[in-house]
């Protein structure tokens, strides 16, 4: 009989291999069932023979023993629902707890915005090239973010190969190992051209112990390294900070880039696309957030005014 252990291993292949889920989705996944695994067995019930009772009981010790948030147990109800489903789809489990388990659902939170004012002060706050050697690639860091709306993993996993200069355009590829084409404005493009033919030769040539970057890796550390989404939030942060800014992170740009789009005349379509979102109800929170926009329609067409 296969093991548990074997059937979450087969599970993780599947999701990475057949369905292309990205190496960060797949050890979300993992810790996630390594969590319940471990939950389950110190309540004496098999994680392939569940009990009726033992999935309710997870989940309350998620929130009232762990106090996770509520987006985070959605996360955790999203891994046991496809994983469940798996198993019990090849007949590897003797039931699906998650059937009848209904997804919680939560508040919308209106995402946080930068003004146009704000994107210019996070620019800045890279300073000159005197105080930071490292600005060029911090402006064409923060220029990027902000022009294609890029998820940090994104930006993190980009190769020289996916810059296309002359068509004013970038290749991503993103969750599902989905590609999609973000065209470059001309402040971006000016500021990618800078680092790549003056600042990155220079870090690439960089002689450390610490592991290099691929050759063909944009963003590189100051010894040469990858960049990292990590390293890429503790740098949006850094500036932020220095800028006078509030507490923000790469995707703080993600949100401007959409809503500065749809508060110019953007089309939806167009803006669902630009982001990778498979489904324009996940687009559809900017609509709400760009407050002048809306005040401008209600002045415009309320009968009242």
């Amino acid at each position: 009989m296969t093991s548990a252990p074997q059937v979450v291993e087969s599970f993780l292949t599947y999701v990475e291999l057949e369905l292309g889920l990205s190496p960060n989705t797949v050890a979300a996944y993992r810790a996630d069932l390594r969590d319940y695994a471990e939950f389950s067995a110190s309540s004496d019930a098999p994680l392939l023979q569940p009990q009726r009772e033992a999935l309710p009981n997870y989940l309350r010790h998620l929130q009232e023993t762990r106090k996770l948030a509520t987006t985070s147990i959605l996360r955790h109800v999203a891994s046991l629902k496809m994983f469940f489903r798996f198993a019990k789809g090849r007949g590897l489990c003797v039931a699906d707890p998650t059937e009848l388990l209904e997804t919680p659902h939560t508040w919308k939170r209106l995402p946080d915005v930068l003004t146009r004012e704000q994107v210019k002060l996070l620019l800045a706050a890279a300073g000159s090239e005197e105080e930071n050697r490292l600005r060029l690639r911090d402006v064409a860091i923060v220029e990027l973010f902000y022009a294609c709306g890029l998820r940090a993993s994104e930006l993190a996993d980009m190769t020289l190969e996916d810059l296309h200069f002359e068509l004013g355009v970038i290749r991503v590829i993103g969750k599902g190992r989905k590609e999609r084409i973000v065209p470059l404005g001309t402040p971006a493009i000016a500021a990618v051209e800078a680092y790549v033919k003056v600042l990155r030769p220079t870090l690439l040539a960089v002689k450390t112990t610490r592991a290099k970057a691929a050759a063909n890796r944009l963003f590189l550390t100051r010894s040469g390294g990858p960049m990292t989404r990590v390293v890429l939030w503790q740098l949006v942060q850094k500036l932020a900070r220095k800028g006078g800014l509030r507490a923000i992170h790469p995707h703080t740009l993600r949100h401007s880039f959409a809503t500065h789009l749809l508060s110019g005349g953007a089309d939806l379509r167009i803006v669902q696309e630009l982001l990778g979102h498979s489904n324009v109800v996940t687009t559809q929170i900017y609509t709400h957030v760009d407050a002048d926009r809306l005040k401008s329609v209600h002045k415009k067409y309320h009968p009242r005014q």
